[in-house]
């Protein structure tokens, strides 16, 4: 039952992320998304195929990239830069919205969906491709460092981040071990004072 919870907290949570990069392209002058199908609620247009699949072997997935092009936007790194936010901030929303309904009713699933949230929006903020933090540190650097930096990631970067996901560190990852407390940090003051948690 735990992990059916955690399966539906996690497609709703990656549904909203992947819609939000979609509506703030959209708003920003990309029509990219929209002309993709990608502006949309319905969760079969955000999950990939291999993500979906690690929901069952890691407990943790991903949806499909939303494709963009920046040429289409009137500032095309800054507004790149908020298209790439847009995910990890709609995640922290919904977690904080959440926490607001779970004063009032206080069940299990609230909680659950609010902790899938913040963790993705935290893990989708580490500066590794093809995570938002990957874009929004390129986008942040001068151009030269970033076309730099965008070689090399396109390199390495995927390979970095199955690493991290993978090789045991006492008996968590790496990436648990960098999130988690970032993670427990925003439950707490979110969630402080509520029996249980």
């Amino acid at each position: 039952m735990v992990n059916i919870i955690s399966f539906i907290a996690l497609i709703i949570a990656i549904t909203i992320h992947e819609f939000s990069h979609a509506l703030v392209a959209d708003r920003l002058g990309d029509p990219t998304p929209r002309s993709q199908g990608r502006l949309s609620l319905n969760p079969l247009k955000h999950l990939d195929p291999i993500g979906t699949i690690m929901m069952f072997i890691a407990h943790f997935g991903w949806g499909k990239p939303v494709p963009i092009d920046p040429y289409n936007f009137s500032h095309p790194k800054r507004d790149e830069l908020f298209v790439a936010l847009a995910g990890p901030v709609s995640n922290l929303i919904l977690a904080s919205l959440l926490a607001i309904v779970y004063r009032f009713f206080p069940v299990s699933i609230i909680f659950v969906i609010a902790v899938i949230n913040i963790y993705l929006a935290i893990f989708n903020l580490l500066p590794i491709p093809p995570l938002d933090g990957s874009k929004i540190f390129l986008n942040l650097l001068p151009q030269e460092k970033s076309v730099e930096w965008a070689e090399a990631f396109e390199r390495y970067g995927s390979f970095l981040l199955i690493a991290l996901i993978f090789l045991p560190v006492g008996g968590s990852n790496i990436v648990s071990l960098v999130i988690s407390p970032v993670v427990n940090f925003i439950l707490r003051l979110l969630f402080s004072g509520f029996s249980g948690q």
